[in-house]
């Protein structure tokens, strides 16, 4: 099957044990994946020399890099010699046990190789995988709501997987009518059909490959995703076996114009030297999920995002992290309607290969939850895509299917099932002089997570209107960005905003939550009053509180960096004007040190004390007694911008949530 869910090992390194001349040709089928030549020839060597270590090794080797570990097993049992990894022949050698459900004796070889092994990295992955054979004790005692069925009607002798469904259409991979053998797997390759469905009933009269413009002849096409109209695609494409082997596999866009697919063109995340495969697009169509093994991953695919703009071109790609990606291939991504990440893997606690898992988050966290039995199995178990909240498609190659990998149908039965999707939409606005509001459009408004990173991103219309997918309980920060303002970061929260699920009759429930983001001129002279900046009587040590509202100052000055600004104190008019003139000096250099403390540059700040010179409000009534009111409101800190330089735009990555939901304390 299109090479979906290949591993890389070093055993690719291994080619040098290659030494007389026969081997040559072998070394070169092992080098551009040409796996069932090697699979043939070591077999013949076998056939005089069962024990031959190094014969095992690459039959066990090529079994497991073509997505056939099963088989793998009593290979891998009598693999070795020299120069081959014995760390790397037990790893491997362990999970083909697994696959085959014999987790006993999966459990004794990884015990050895954590005893014996020299290297924390394969000790550290043994500790792993023996915790995951231990949790399938735990999966195996979790009710499961699950009912899977075989797509009878859709599948055959050959491979079908990954469907996906848009419009009324299911699309899916298959091999059924390519006479073009893969020389990795043995097998032919594959192309994306379509067919018409109802839900799961599928209306075969509808069957038909696409168009020779996308399933080009002697490669594999495979896997592909749609945006929200229809109108986008991205498909995966590769295995030529002319240029890089097992990694030769990129993703393609293609529109629809006039009634037909366009020519596909490269996507931009495509890397030279890696592997790009199995697209999923968030539901909103902005968010692209794919799989990649190229360097600075955790393991041998890895799951990436990247979010795409209105010309179909791909920025701000991101690995998911360790909390989804492992060791091992994490693979298939897909985003339901309910924003729930689903994704296969091998380095997760499984049944032995792939297994679907969801991500679920929890306060700010996630959570990774197998899907367990019957969805998963000792198969490989992939390609998961939801029609409707509750039922949907996936890819197994389990026994009492009909051919390689078929495609079967689900449906969760829970009777907790309850599905809310939490919208924050939002206007964005500008002050004007008169302090009122207007609408500022074309604004770049970014939601970022607690911990500061991007994850989502909307450039406002003529209405100012922006639109993102928030969950409960969770802590947020608005970033706004438009040339000629001032970036602002605005804290949101979604806690005890949340509706309890015992109050919900429906399936699936929408909840949109309001808010604006008001952003101000960027220009020279323009003050700014900033709140809760207190100081002690008599004294100018920056306190607790007004540490928490500098600290947001800093955040402004980072996202600014153009800016030079005058930090004013001001007094009321208590004590002598002398006294005041120097107490407000002093409070004023005490924000402007605090401020290069952390981390802005002293050319950049001026500190200049007011005294009572500069009210804003009467600090007496006009009967001469004490106005406490007005002497509090005159008591204030401000910021004015001097200057306006060059703009060095910083990454909002690199925001502190400490700043905006912890208290920092006193410095």
């Amino acid at each position: 099957m299109f090479q979906m869910k290949v591993s890389f090992s070093i055993g690719i390194l291994l080619l040098l044990l290659f030494s007389c001349s026969p081997e040559k040709k072998v070394k070169t089928a092992f080098k551009y994946a040409k796996y069932e030549k090697v699979i043939k020839y070591y077999k013949g060597v076998l056939a005089r020399q069962p024990k031959n270590g190094k014969a095992n090794y690459f039959v066990a080797e090529s079994y497991r890099l073509s997505n056939r570990i099963k088989e793998s097993e009593p290979y891998y049992a009598k693999a070795g010699g020299p120069g081959i990894v014995k760390d790397s022949v037990l790893l491997y050698y362990a999970k083909a046990l697994q696959a085959n459900a014999k987790y006993e004796e999966a459990k004794k070889t990884l015990d050895e190789l954590e005893s014996s092994s020299e290297d924390e990295k394969i000790k550290d992955r043994a500790r792993k995988e023996l915790e995951g054979l231990k949790y399938l004790d735990k999966l195996s005692e979790k009710k499961s709501y699950y009912r899977v069925k075989e797509l009878e009607t859709l599948n055959t002798r050959f491979a079908e997987y990954a469907p996906a469904y848009s419009n009324g259409i299911l699309y899916f991979a298959s091999s059924r009518s390519n006479a073009r053998i893969y020389e990795a797997s043995g097998t032919p390759f594959t192309d994306i059909y379509q067919v018409d469905t109802k839900g799961a009933n599928v209306d075969l009269n509808t069957l038909k490959p696409l168009p020779k413009l996308i399933n080009a002849s002697d490669v594999n096409t495979g896997c592909i995703t749609f945006t929200p109209d229809g109108k986008l695609m991205i498909f995966a494409r590769g295995n030529t076996g002319k240029r890089k082997g097992a990694s030769d596999v990129d993703l393609y866009l293609s529109r629809f114009r006039n009634g037909q697919w366009g020519e596909p063109v490269p996507i931009n995340i495509n890397q030279p030297n890696s592997w790009e495969s199995t697209p999923a697009l968030s539901p909103d169509g902005r968010t692209l999920y794919f799989s990649s093994n190229r360097k600075g991953g955790y393991g041998g695919l890895d799951i990436y995002s990247a979010q795409m703009d209105s010309r179909g071109r791909f920025g701000k790609i991101k690995n998911l992290g360790p909390d989804i990606n492992t060791a091992g291939d994490d693979t298939f991504p897909y985003m339901a309607d309910n924003s729930k990440l689903y994704f296969s893997s091998d380095g997760h606690p499984g049944y032995g290969m792939l297994d679907v898992f969801v991500v679920n988050r929890a306060n700010g966290k996630t959570q990774i939850e197998n899907l367990g039995q019957p969805m998963n199995s000792t198969s490989d178990d992939f390609g998961i895509y939801l029609f409707k909240p509750d039922r949907g498609f996936f890819t197994s190659n389990r026994e009492g299917g009909k051919g390689d990998d078929d495609v079967y149908t689900f449906v969760n039965d829970d009777p907790n099932l309850k599905v809310v999707n939490y919208s924050l939409q939002g206007i964005t606005y500008n002050m004007r002089k008169d302090s009122t509001r207007e609408i500022l459009a074309d604004t770049k408004v970014s939601l970022l997570d607690q911990g500061g990173d991007v994850m989502q991103e909307f450039v406002t219309g003529n209405d100012g209107k922006f639109l993102f997918r928030v969950y409960e309980n969770e802590n947020y920060v608005l970033l706004g960005d438009h040339d000629g303002y001032i970036i602002k970061r605005q804290p949101y929260t979604t806690i005890g905003k949340s509706i309890p699920l015992e109050s919900l009759k429906e399936l699936v429930t929408n909840v949109t939550l309001d808010t604006l983001l008001v952003l101000d001129r960027l220009e020279k002279n323009k003050i700014f009053v900033l709140k809760n900046i207190y100081f002690e009587y008599n004294m100018a040590d920056i306190r607790t509180d007004a540490a928490k509202e500098l600290d947001k100052l800093v955040e402004l000055l980072n996202d600014n960096p153009e800016i030079k600004i005058e930090m004013g104190s001001h007094t009321d008019s208590v004590a002598s004007e002398v006294y005041n003139i120097e107490l407000s000096q002093r409070r004023a250099e005490s924000t402007v040190n605090y401020l290069i403390r952390k981390g802005i540059a002293t050319e950049r700040l001026v500190a200049k004390g007011y005294g009572e010179s500069k009210p804003i409000a009467r600090n007496t009534n006009p009967d001469g007694t004490d106005n406490p009111e007005g002497r509090q409101r005159n008591r204030r800190t401000e910021f004015k911008i001097l200057e306006i330089g060059p703009i060095i735009k910083k990454d909002p990555k690199d925001f502190d949530e400490d700043k905006y939901f912890k208290d920092d304390g006193n410095e």
